[in-house]
């Protein structure tokens, strides 16, 4: 079965090696269909501490890395290591 990767935008960075990323989705109401956005905040593992808040990052899903961390942030490309 594939990883899931999903996009979002950093909202705390105030651990050691974690951030908090809000990932938005829009989905239509099953009665009203009317589009509506769902937000989710996930935890994710940042080895060297490169992101900040208000950073737009993509995920990947791993195996667990503690009890709250189960993804991991996946290094765009031209992005210092």
């Amino acid at each position: 079965m594939p990883k899931r990767i999903l996009s979002g935008v950093v909202v705390s960075s105030n651990s050691d090696k974690t951030i908090t990323v809000n990932v938005t989705r829009r989905i239509k109401h099953k009665l009203y269909k009317k589009i509506i956005r769902k937000t989710k905040k996930y935890h994710a593992h940042d080895e060297n501490n490169n992101y900040n808040v208000g950073d737009s990052v993509s995920i990947i899903e791993s195996k667990p890395i503690s009890k709250l961390k189960k993804w991991i942030v996946i290094p765009t490309t031209g992005e210092k290591s």
